[in-house]
């Protein structure tokens, strides 16, 4: 089998008659005509039968689909109009009103207000734990819960968690074990490979990766699974447009090479920042000090990550001030982009939590994010280092 690399760059394109375009061709078109109700009766069997409505399939969509489920091993594919698409429409597919969820402490802030919905909204109970610690995970499962919710790299604190070891007690339980890998990317890391059964992207972020589309992919292990969150996904209308889809196709076809500069790039500057005196802590798996390095060695292939994370010695303070002074940087939510992006996360994706909600997820009030760009590192140095002065 190649390299995940070199199957972005070789995706599966819809076969046409004499020769097959190098590029993912855009079928925009949504709707499907057919010769006679017998033919467009067979079509709303369901996948595998003709296109008839893109809420259902469109060949634009199936490639992209095709291409990250190849990627991540997985059995196929689901693009939604979003990450949270993908995130939403799996968990209701996968939950009854009453079901418990197992989640990590330290996700993404709109993952966690869709957490605190279900609770509220449809009674299901969520238990939260610490995802670096398998035995809170284990003292946290039960034979009633249905899923296991991880991120292979926390937003935005970067704890990697010890995927084989985590998805092996949610197994011994019968729950789902569903993966964020949005910060990782299939090339460098593989959820299912380590007993994942879904693995949820914002293709929006490295995917996509020119702030140009919004999107999210679902893949699945099983089979099974994969047709019921399909059919969940069709009734929310959560799906994917094409000319998104055609965007991300185009987006993955760089990815390798973008991300080895991402990965590159953040360890270069999470080693300087962490010998910089304004800097309490970084917040990086890359490096030899962090609590998850380790643990990211045998999970990560291929580098660390393209964000890091550091507190500011100053709080608050310092941290509303240096995301207001950097200038090559964007102030801007978002990552995975080219660009180099800085956001504080207090104020702005996690500010729904109160202080006992920021500190279980590990997030201080003067925690930086950086989505560290592919941009020449000296001058992202410079940059960063005049904002912290």
């Amino acid at each position: 089998m190649t390299h995940p690399g070199t199957r972005t760059v070789h995706q599966p394109v819809p076969a046409t008659a004499g020769s097959t375009p190098l590029g993912v061709p855009l079928y925009q078109g949504h709707t499907f005509s057919f010769a006679d109700t017998d033919a467009m009766a067979e079509a709303f069997q369901g996948p595998g039968a003709p296109y008839v409505y893109a809420r259902y399939g469109n060949p634009t969509i199936d490639a992209l689909e095709s291409t990250v489920a190849d990627l991540e091993n997985g059995a196929g594919a689901i693009a939604s109009a979003s990450g949270m698409g993908a995130i939403s429409a799996t968990l209701w597919a996968l939950l009854d009103t009453g079901g418990h969820v197992v989640a990590q402490d330290r996700l993404y802030g709109g993952t966690q207000d869709l957490l605190d919905a279900l609770r509220t909204r449809w009674g299901i109970e969520v238990t939260r734990v610490d995802g670096g610690d398998p035995e809170s995970v284990r003292a946290a499962l039960r034979p009633d819960t249905r899923v296991l919710f991880l991120e292979t790299i926390s937003n935005p604190t970067g704890q990697v968690v010890d995927l084989p070891v985590l998805t092996a007690l949610a197994r011994a339980v019968g729950a789902t074990t569903v993966v964020d890998n949005t910060f990782a990317t299939p090339l460098l890391c593989r959820p299912l490979e380590h007993g994942a059964d879904v693995v949820v992207h914002s293709a929006t972020k490295y995917m996509g990766g020119h702030s140009d589309t919004i999107g999210g992919v679902a893949v699945f292990a099983d089979p099974d699974t994969l047709d019921t969150v399909r059919s969940r996904t069709a009734e929310f209308g959560a799906v994917m447009d094409p000319f998104a889809a055609w965007l991300v196709s185009r987006g993955l076809s760089t990815l390798a090479v973008r991300m080895e500069r991402h990965c590159a790039n953040a360890q270069e500057l999470a080693e300087r920042l962490a010998a910089h005196p304004a800097v309490a802590r970084v917040r990086y798996p890359g490096l030899p000090e962090d609590p998850g390095h380790a643990t990211a060695r045998r999970i990560l292939d291929g580098g660390f990550g393209g964000v890091l994370a550091f507190d500011l010695a100053g709080g608050l303070s310092a941290g509303r001030s240096f995301a207001s002074r950097v200038r090559l940087a964007a102030l801007a939510p978002s990552l995975g982009d080219v660009r180099t992006l800085v956001m504080h996360p207090a104020t702005t994706s996690h500010r729904q939590l109160d202080a006992e909600g920021l500190a279980a997820a590990g997030i201080s009030v003067g925690l930086i994010r950086v989505s560290v760009g592919i941009e020449d590192v000296e001058d992202l140095w410079r940059d960063l280092e005049q904002a912290l002065s």
